[in-house]
């Protein structure tokens, strides 16, 4: 691969979504481009980019994790519920928190012991964890949060949006793990080539089985926020973002292969899909178009990046 190939490969995403950007901003330039609806788009890019990321570490090892919307909707319900009941906000985070890597480490074992595929695997566990999700709540929101929880998902610190802080606290310590360290370089072998990996001696298992963990950890932190932000912790609040955390991860650049893959990447993935959610609503175009709009630039991205894959590698 050449030098100029490369650079397109990885850096090619970044101007998918600066075209994007100038397409809404002449659009509506009054509108979309302003300081206020960027740091808006930032927000609501949040949950997903927790999501995405946490998936990042799944899909690099060639798999897929499709409950991390049900762990976030189920952990939000959790550390609610604990709040309402004990009044104690650090109890409630912890046992959210707990929650979700518990599912993750679930999900891992279930792949890495019983060898399930991951895609029937968390098909599985996302349809279980709805249901127990919906016998917790038994179908009710939980109301009458107390403020100090309201803060994460809704208040600002030195005029930061809390959200854009763990978000950001995420992709850093994600980049400084997958770029940085061993274990990183372990998760980017077992992906590109579990035989010689486990030739080399790492251990196979414990890595997929901590990656998943790794996911179920960031999709609690993306349940507590969207609970925080929606003042309430819906049943049904993480269906579907299992969908666009995939979609920003691929976006991204990120093979869904295993073995390649770019942290920013897929933080700007998750920004296409904010940007594009953002814009045709001030466009005012049908959520129902919107859906299309995005299967398309997803089946797009998709598509350039295995036709191109296949042109370079020839």
């Amino acid at each position: 691969m050449t030098l100029s190939n490369g650079f397109i490969r990885r850096y090619g995403v970044i101007f998918g979504l600066a075209g994007i950007i100038i397409f809404f901003a002449i659009e509506s330039p009054n509108y979309f481009f302003t300081p206020s609806n960027f740091i808006l788009i930032s927000k609501q890019s949040s949950i997903n980019i927790l999501l995405a990321l946490g998936e990042m570490f799944v899909i690099l090892t060639a798999g897929i994790d499709l409950s991390v919307g049900a762990i976030a909707g189920l952990v939000g319900a959790v550390a609610a519920g604990t709040i309402v009941a004990t009044g104690n906000l650090f109890l409630g985070l912890i046992a959210g928190i707990g929650i979700g890597i518990a599912f993750g480490l679930i999900n891992g074992v279930i792949v890495a012991f019983a060898k399930v595929p991951a895609f029937i695997a968390t098909l599985a566990t996302m349809s279980a964890i709805t249901g127990i999700t919906l016998i917790y709540t038994q179908g009710e929101p939980i109301w009458n949060l107390p403020s100090s929880f309201d803060f994460i998902g809704q208040g600002n610190l030195a005029d930061i949006p809390f959200s854009i802080i763990l978000m950001a606290l995420a992709f850093v310590a994600a980049w400084i793990v997958l770029e940085k360290t061993k274990y990183g370089r372990h998760i980017y072998a077992v992906g590109g080539n579990i035989k010689a990996s486990r030739a080399a001696g790492i251990k196979i298992s414990a890595v997929l089985v901590s990656v998943y963990a790794i996911s179920g950890l960031l999709s609690a932190i993306g349940g507590i926020v969207l609970a925080s932000r929606l003042g309430t912790a819906e049943p049904t609040a993480g269906s579907g973002y299992e969908l666009d955390a995939i979609a920003a991860v691929v976006l991204g650049g990120t093979s869904l292969f295993g073995g390649e893959g770019w942290v920013v990447g897929t933080i700007i993935g998750g920004y296409i899909i904010a940007v594009l959610n953002n814009g045709m609503t001030i466009m005012n175009i049908s959520a129902y178009y919107q859906e299309v709009v995005k299967g398309l630039v997803i089946l797009l991205a998709v598509m350039l990046t295995s036709f191109g894959k296949k042109y370079w590698n020839e």
